[in-house]
């Protein structure tokens, strides 16, 4: 089978995008891990597949897969990426685009300079949103990592986020504390953690070891989590620049029951053709 697909990313947060409305194609976990391989693969963060919608009110279904194989619910930067390849590939030439993911209905809108503003819907903190084993919801828990107590907000924007605070994101235990985060029993089904240091109340550096991934460039979804728990907690202002290894987006947050909004870049890498 021969499959079609687009290599492109967002701050350096990288994906492989397949179209599955014009061509045919069933992709099982065994094919994503081995495609994700950097070596021996196309290498990537996530996979990204545009299906027809199943809402007849939306313009497609966007689906996301990590390295590992693993479905998951949403991905900022991918959203991006899916709204730049529908329009380059002509699926659509809908500026403002409505789709479905397993997180809930996203907008994405085109600006003319090739930017894409994305309305993430509004963030959750009750912990069995996320899920997250606690007793009520409060702007920060604490949580027992590796014989160390840590104070972590919980969010979910579609996908689930632990966001901790610190003093240098340089010097952040991300690859040593984002694995066991990751896994802890309190996540049952697992979760991404941002490591967040705030420089003034409109700016911030931000880490982020993704479920399924490790470490990446950006995380789209990590940088609307860790401003809206920022906000939260007072110590962020709408609106916010969050600069991640990769590069920067801007974050805006109304407070309680708004939407997060996102705006950043989407790059074509290269295009390809591949036997599955």
């Amino acid at each position: 089978m021969l499959v079609h697909f687009t290599k492109m990313h967002g701050l350096g947060n990288d994906f492989m995008v397949i179209d599955l409305i014009s061509q045919r194609g069933r992709l099982r976990d065994a094919d994503i891990r081995r495609l994700s391989h950097r070596n021996f693969g196309i290498g990537f963060d996530q996979l990204l597949v545009v299906e027809p919608p199943r809402d007849p009110d939306m313009d497609f279904r966007y689906r996301i897969y990590n390295a590992d194989g693993s479905e998951v619910e949403n991905c900022g930067n991918g959203a991006r990426c899916f709204a730049r390849f529908v329009l380059d590939q002509r699926l659509t030439t809908k500026r403002e685009i409505r789709v479905e993911t397993a997180g809930g209905p996203l907008t994405l809108v085109v600006a003319d300079d090739g930017r894409v503003r994305v309305d993430m819907g509004a963030p959750r903190f009750a912990p069995e949103t996320l899920p997250f084993a606690a007793e009520s919801d409060l702007p920060v828990h604490t949580l027992d990592v590796a014989g160390e107590t840590l104070e972590i907000g919980v969010v979910s924007m579609g996908n689930p986020h632990a966001v901790l605070v610190v003093d240098s994101v340089e010097y952040a235990p991300v690859l040593e504390l984002g694995p066991l985060i990751e896994v802890h029993p309190r996540f049952p089904k697992r979760v991404n953690a941002g490591f967040m240091e705030v420089v003034t109340p409109h700016e911030v550096r931000l880490r982020v070891f993704e479920r399924g991934v490790g470490e990446t460039l950006a995380c789209g979804t990590g940088a609307c989590a860790a401003v809206a728990n920022g906000i939260r907690r007072g110590m962020l202002a709408s609106p916010v620049n969050v600069t991640l290894p990769g590069g920067t987006l801007s974050i805006e947050w109304g407070g309680e029951g708004h939407p997060v909004f996102m705006t950043g870049p989407a790059e074509t890498v290269f295009e390809g053709r591949i036997i599955l």
